[in-house]
């Protein structure tokens, strides 16, 4: 089940499959869609109040862990389609943040899903440090994975 933009937590970025997203097989690349995903997590990020500026006056903010996708059906040149993210969880200093990439189309297929483990970091440091209550209050949890 694919959570709907409708549902608190659930952001929706669009994007159209561009040229330069487009490999040999005529489909987009894996690379575009982390891009998408990327760029989605920012956006949402900046929705709630957290754009990048915020994270640099406090000293802190995500770094990549791991990234996990599993890719459906391509993503064709011209097609628009959806990036639904949600965090469904914090834990310490990490946070899993789930994504849906659709095609925007009358049926709404899903291309792709996947999760990146992120982890908060102080920048002065390099270490991690506890995601602070204000930044989780931001985000309400949406706990479900696209891998169950």
């Amino acid at each position: 089940m694919i959570p709907q933009p409708e549902i608190p937590g659930v952001f929706c970025y669009r994007v159209e499959v561009s040229p330069e997203d487009v490999d040999q097989m005529g489909h987009a690349n894996n690379l575009a869609y982390l891009r998408w995903a990327l760029d989605a997590a920012v956006a949402h990020s900046s929705q709630v109040g957290w754009p990048t500026q915020r994270y640099r006056r406090l000293g802190a903010g995500f770094l990549v862990r791991q990234h996990r996708i599993e890719y459906l059906r391509p993503a064709l040149p011209g097609q628009n389609l959806q990036v639904r993210t949600w965090v469904s969880s914090f834990r310490g200093a990490r946070s899993v943040r789930c994504y849906a990439i659709l095609n925007d189309g009358p049926q709404h297929q899903l291309l792709a899903r996947g999760e990146t483990l992120w982890v908060f970091v102080d920048f002065a440091t390099g270490r991690p440090r506890r995601i602070p209550p204000e930044l989780q209050k931001a985000f309400p949890l949406v706990e479900q994975s696209p891998w169950s």
